[in-house]
């Protein structure tokens, strides 16, 4: 079966997310025949079904946490509990920062825990097995919880999801080498405040620039994003760099053959 990426939501900043201007709910993966689900924000299990055709919970392989913030993680129980059948079925597997699970508000219950076949906790360096595919997560980003970006290594592509983070050089080295890259770029201009570690449209062009991948995708925007209208933006970055950006939207499907083929992406949306 063909490889593709599907973003659900495309909200970030508490803001978009409590007004639901954009759907806050996360991103699947089908990837190597794998059902994966990142970060599953306020509204996920609802949009699977809304989606068109609907995406079972009962059929994902794997949840994976960047971090435990509300708008990354508030539909985890949930889904795991699709996933798992109810906990009547022990499967899948869950990855997620150790403060996820092991803080004084951990984010999955601890009966839901023992409910999944394998739980990894996510660490800087860190490489993971699941099926055929490989997944790494580099370095951990800067940012006030415990989070981490991740990569993809299949056969024929690389692609990497950079979560929340302010931008540091570092990124450029860790992430070169992706084909497809995926940033939450929550910010037009840089924040205000340094307690705000997001990265911004600038901070986001350096990373592609600097990494150069056959398609970046820009997500998780915050009101300043949605202001701008972020395909304008992401134009205006084709057009200045030379490389192929878009802006994700409420139900934009990828199909990753595209891109291999060197054909563009070849996105669609169902409505939703």
């Amino acid at each position: 079966m063909p490889n593709w990426i599907k973003f659900m939501g495309t909200a970030g900043a508490r803001f978009v997310v409590s007004r639901q201007l954009r759907f806050s709910a996360g991103t699947w993966c089908h990837l190597q025949g794998l059902n994966i689900l990142i970060d599953p924000g306020p509204g996920t299990l609802s949009r699977c079904f809304a989606s068109r055709p609907k995406l079972d919970p009962a059929k994902l392989d794997a949840l994976i946490l960047t971090h435990r913030h509300l708008d990354h993680s508030n539909d985890a129980n949930v889904l795991i509990e699709a996933m798992t059948q109810g906990t009547f079925n022990r499967r899948g597997a869950l990855f997620l920062p150790s403060d996820a699970v092991y803080s004084k508000e951990p984010v999955v219950f601890s009966y839901l825990q023992q409910s999944v076949e394998r739980m990894e906790i996510l660490r800087e360096g860190g490489s993971y097995r699941l099926g055929d595919l490989q997944l790494r997560t580099p370095v951990r980003n800067y940012h006030p919880v415990e989070t981490y970006g991740l990569i993809f290594d299949l056969p024929e592509i690389r692609i990497a999801f950079l979560s929340d983070t302010k931008y540091f050089e570092q990124l450029m080295e860790h992430y070169r080498g992706t084909d497809i890259l995926v940033l939450n770029v929550m910010l037009f201009q840089p924040p205000p405040v340094k307690e705000i570690q997001h990265l911004d449209l600038g901070s986001a062009r350096l990373l592609i620039e600097a990494i150069r991948p056959r398609l970046a995708v820009m997500t998780h925007f915050g009101m300043t994003m949605l202001n701008k209208r972020p395909h304008r933006l992401a134009q205006q970055l084709t057009e200045e760099t030379g490389l192929t950006v878009v802006a994700a939207y409420d139900g934009y499907t990828l199909e990753i053959g595209e891109v291999i083929n060197g054909g563009g992406p070849h996105v669609k949306g169902d409505g939703s």
